[in-house]
């Protein structure tokens, strides 16, 4: 079957029709391993539609703790008869192709470095169970239960698992161990098992949590203490405040009086919501919205009022496939340019690229404190990749000696000592205005106004007035070079070359800095977590003759923002880009760099 052993270094994609509940199934097993204390990872693949689509869900299984797509499968697990012949096209030599052979396929065999295990799944399950829907959902489990043989998984930690996802509903503990008990049992009474690719428990995932970057970012929206959140469902920013409502109803309850302390609005549209959040901003909460591209769009306008005014936001933007409606289902970087540069006029935004959902929980605590600092919108860009599959990561921690920073704010007892208040006078030089809140104090009040105004905050059109205005926000943008996370930089002695990245092409990039390695080539890496960039940013970069900028767009937005940021030259940055939806591989990153490693040399 497999020429050599793998243990704990493999690849198992399965291949479904969305809308069977088969995602409850491989999530299933991809815990199952993680609690074998095994590094994995789980990418899923689903299409835009409810139901009756094609959908993958991709295991990688790696004791080096690698969290990107491998670009190879060792094990299929073929479950829809329409991707047949793609599915069987995408394993790797030697590898293993398992599927329902209650319909026998004898095309599946056209491969003879592929090994085909035809199991009768339907059959098993037709005949032990009743109710149709109840068949296709535990033919899931049934193949679970194949795998858990092959690759030999403990049956006590699938069983562990299903008790704590059914503690509600015991009956249905029983029903799906009996699937799982059939698939694993007729695969070790008819093959030999475990085969040579299998899983050996470790301790590497002590002290770790499996998290998705809408959770984790959630999360964090309440310990930074927010308390207002407005949303309009957009795929993938919806499970951000699914989770934030979750979490409130549980944590933002008065211990007194059982009262809610809190207010989630679902709006009538982008625009609804993007008004509601700064409204409440405006009046002293916390407060907060969630989108994606589209959203992005359709929110410019309030933030570049947002800017003009300066009023704090914070909004979470889950980055998707565009443009356009795009594809709402897969994963990009392609609203980079749109965020930093949201609204007409000269606006520039605030700007945080979590890598992973530890730093989605680290992020949000972050931006609601830079967003008061800075009274402005402070963006964080996640993607779906992040934002919906689940991640190994360290436990959260949290700090109970945390205060949030509200910036500079007059008290009552600071109005009542003043002559007169000005909203936008500059008193400390650094960009960055005093506010207050309503109710305060009457002295405190100001009109909010989107047209010209001056540091008064009276209406002008006065070229010098307004002039001087905007070159204070130019200013205070200035200041949150200083304030916003410095970038993650790695070195190597006598580093051949330099890797540039953001948010989730981490992964994939320190896979390829691995493999750049083993072919005695080294790179020094540096990842960008914030916007604007931040002096060591700009240092990073004029090290180096060339620069590989990787991200995940067509139009190598990153890559063209460090040029109008930095002023360097296109020929130092040299742009390394995948945008077809997947989340970044390291194949996608180190194949084009030797190529254009070597194209240097010849040159």
């Amino acid at each position: 079957m497999q020429s050599k052993d793998r243990i704990n270094d493999f690849v198992i994609k399965i291949a479904t029709v969305n809308g069977t509940g088969s995602s409850s199934a491989n999530t299933l097993l991809m815990k199952a391993i993680f609690r074998m204390g095994i590094p994995v990872i789980g990418k899923n693949y689903f299409p835009s539609n409810i139901q009756g689509l094609p959908t993958w869900y991709e295991i990688r299984v790696t004791e080096k703790g690698y969290l990107a797509r491998s670009g190879s499968v060792g094990i299929m697990v073929a479950m829809n008869a329409q991707t047949y012949a793609e599915d069987l096209v995408e394993v790797s030599p030697n590898g293993l192709l398992i599927y329902d052979a209650t319909w026998p396929r004898a095309e599946l065999e056209s491969r003879p470095d592929v090994t085909v295990l035809p199991i009768p799944l339907s059959t098993m399950c037709n005949e032990a169970f009743s109710g149709a829907r109840t068949r296709i959902l535990l033919k899931n489990i049934a193949y679970v239960g194949v795998i858990a043989a092959l690759i030999d998984i403990d049956q006590d930690r699938v069983h562990q698992l299903l008790t704590e996802t059914f503690a509600d509903k015991p009956k249905l503990i029983d029903s799906n161990m009996q699937a799982f008990e059939l698939g694993y049992d007729y695969t070790r009474s008819n093959f030999e098992c475990p085969l040579k690719t299998r899983l050996v428990p470790m301790d590497a995932m002590a002290d770790h949590i499996m998290i998705d970057g809408n959770t984790a970012a959630a999360l964090g929206c309440v310990y930074a203490g927010a308390t207002v959140g407005s949303w309009y469902p957009i795929t993938p920013s919806t499970s951000l405040f699914d989770a934030f409502g979750g979490f409130c109803k549980r944590l933002r309850k008065d211990s007194d009086t059982g009262e809610h302390n809190y207010c989630i609005i679902q709006a009538e549209d982008e625009l609804s919501a993007i008004g509601m959040a700064l409204g409440a901003a405006w009046s002293g909460a916390r407060a907060f919205t969630a989108t994606s591209g589209p959203g992005i769009s359709l929110m410019s306008e309030f933030l570049g009022l947002a800017y003009f005014t300066e009023i704090p936001l914070v909004l979470f933007d889950v980055q998707r496939a565009g443009p356009s409606t795009g594809m709402p289902t897969r994963t990009q970087q392609s609203d980079i340019l749109a965020a930093a540069f949201a609204s007409h006029g000269d606006t520039r935004h605030v700007l945080l690229f979590p890598s992973d959902p530890a730093e989605c929980f680290e992020f949000a605590v972050t931006a609601f404190d830079l967003t008061e600092r800075l009274q402005t919108p402070v963006i964080v860009l996640s993607d779906l990749d992040i934002g919906m599959n689940d991640w190994p990561c360290p436990s959260l921690s949290w700090d109970d000696n945390y205060q949030p920073d509200r910036g500079k704010v007059y008290s009552a007892d600071d109005l009542s000592q003043m002559d007169t208040f000005a909203r936008y006078l500059d008193v400390d030089g650094d960009g960055i205005c005093y506010r207050t809140l309503p109710g305060e104090h009457p002295k405190g009040g100001y009109l909010i106004r989107g047209s010209g105004h001056n540091k008064f905050g009276g209406y002008t059109e006065k070229a010098d007035e307004y002039q001087e205005v905007v070159d204070r926000l130019r200013r205070k943008f200035d200041t949150a070079a200083g304030l916003v996370p410095e970038p993650v930089i790695e070195t190597a002695e006598r580093a051949d070359c330099a890797i540039v990245s953001l948010g989730s092409c981490d992964g994939a990039v320190r896979e390829t800095r691995d493999r750049l390695a083993a072919e005695g080539i080294l790179a020094d890496y540096m990842r960008v977590r914030a916007f604007p960039f931040s002096q060591s940013v700009i240092d990073f970069l004029t090290r180096y003759e060339r620069v590989f900028v990787v991200e995940q767009n067509r139009d190598a937005q990153f890559c063209s923002l460090l040029q109008t940021e930095t002023g360097l030259s296109g020929d130092k940055l040299i742009p390394v880009l995948s945008y077809g939806g997947m989340p970044v591989a390291c194949t996608d990153i180190i194949d084009p760099m030797l190529e254009k490693i070597a194209k240097g040399k010849a040159a």
